[in-house]
């Protein structure tokens, strides 16, 4: 009889460690989803900015900025879009890829809301690929679509972090 007990008593444990161990590989699951979707993102928008640059080039020179600015532009998005990509594909820089993501995407759904507002007197897109085909509404919905994900990325980052080893099942 206590053997049975005995046995009942570990099924039980085990199943209840068992629980939290399921919960963090959904968290890892989608922070994983999350971070191939920016990778895919990132890494598209800049090897189309760089496959047709003399059109990029010309399209930021276009936008409604300060001319000093421009060669800051032209040069600096697509090596830093790729930085992001690589960032996120990487355990270890994941979270500062997160926050990279989150800072570029929210001054694109910025500068895509301004243009909604009519701030500008004209409206060039530079972006790349079919991203460039996108009517500005649909540019607002992918770039706070980016936003977001960026911020649940570092939402998981920050909750999984300081609770993920005490929700694995230690042997003793």
């Amino acid at each position: 009889m206590l053997n049975t007990v005995g046995a009942v008593r570990r099924k039980v444990t085990l199943f209840k460690l068992t629980q939290p161990l399921c919960t963090v590989m959904k968290r890892k699951l989608v922070e994983e989803i999350i971070a191939f979707l920016l990778m895919v993102m990132f890494l598209y928008a800049s090897v189309s900015k760089w496959l047709d640059f003399k059109t990029f080039r010309g399209d930021i020179n276009n936008q409604p900025f300060p001319n000093w600015i421009t060669p800051w532009l032209i040069y600096t998005l697509p090596p830093l879009q790729v930085l992001i990509a690589i960032a996120v594909m990487f355990d270890r820089t994941r979270k500062a890829g997160f926050y990279a993501s989150l800072i570029l995407m929210s001054a694109y759904t910025v500068y895509s809301a301004a243009v909604l507002m009519h701030v500008f007197d004209y409206i060039p897109c530079s972006c790349g690929g079919v991203i460039k085909s996108l009517s500005w509404n649909q540019h607002l919905i992918l770039n706070v679509f980016f936003v977001a994900i960026s911020a649940v990325g570092i939402w998981l980052r920050k909750n999984g972090s300081n609770n993920e080893s005490s929700n694995l099942p230690v042997l003793s």
